[in-house]
């Protein structure tokens, strides 16, 4: 029977890592806890609920619902041809859609402009419709759906490609027709994606910023999202500025707190 001690490897790596996840965890802690720091407790209050976080957070929520209701209208249809259908240059047209996620909002802003803008592609049509989009809350909405959105369908195709295919062959071979099929095999199913998408897509409009100043500008009362109203106050009112972003990083740690872990592979 061999006595000798088991060798074991270098060990440094049981210590570097757990270093490096330390410094890792500062980093992205430190500035939760100096905003933290620098809040008006005193009047934490009135400042959240006067008129001008009020009329703000007001304008973001509807902004972030209205975008979520967009991803899902045309979310659902793009993640399901992408997972489903037979279509030429499958690649290409997933890029396109999942661009907003890597391209600066700022020149998405920027592009939607060149589009619907006065003097864009779709200007001179919305004119003689009589329709002017651009300082309107529906370019705010417009703005918040084209970064928002790829999330939605991101998440809505991990989910469809995950489904057993099984069910809705057997639903089908059972004489259920295609809507029924997805009505009732496919979205009970893709009930824990389609939960994610909608909270990530929400979330993700919520915050966003450079589109929307790009595209629709920052009008008190129609387009002056929360990130817009920080980014005012940061320039009059910087205790303001840090009570609204409060606000914001809390709506955002319960939407992490509400995933519950869906966003673990």
């Amino acid at each position: 029977m061999n006595d000798r001690p088991v060798r074991r490897g270098n060990d440094s790596l049981g210590v570097v890592l757990p270093a490096l996840a330390c410094v890792g965890l500062a980093f992205f802690a430190a500035p939760v806890i100096g905003l933290l720091t620098r809040v008006p407790w005193r009047d934490a209050w009135a400042g959240l609920t006067s008129e001008f976080s009020l009329s703000a957070l007001a304008l973001s929520l509807l902004v972030s619902t209205s975008s979520v209701v967009l991803a899902l209208l045309f979310g659902f249809p793009i993640a399901w041809v992408l997972t489903r259908a037979h279509i030429p240059a499958r690649r290409l047209v997933r890029a396109i859609v999942l661009l907003p996620m890597v391209l600066p909002p700022v020149v998405g802003g920027v592009a939607l402009l060149a589009v619907f803008g006065r003097n864009g592609l779709l200007g001179p049509l919305l004119e003689t419709l009589g329709v002017r989009l651009v300082f309107t809350t529906p370019a705010a909405v417009l703005a918040s759906t084209f970064v928002a959105a790829p999330f939605m369908v991101v998440a809505l195709e991990s989910g469809l490609l995950s489904l057993d295919r099984h069910y809705e062959e057997a639903a089908a071979s059972l004489g259920a027709g295609r809507w029924t099929v997805i009505r009732c095999v496919v979205l009970p199913q893709l009930a824990p994606a389609l939960g994610a998408g909608i909270v990530l897509t929400w979330a993700r409009a919520l915050g966003e910023f450079g589109a929307t100043i790009a595209f629709a500008g920052a009008v008190p009362g129609r387009t002056q999202t929360l990130p817009l109203a920080i980014y005012e106050a940061l320039q009059t009112d910087p205790s303001q500025a840090v009570l609204l972003s409060v606000l914001l990083l809390a709506v955002s740690l319960a939407v992490l707190v509400g995933m519950r872990g869906r966003l673990r592979p």
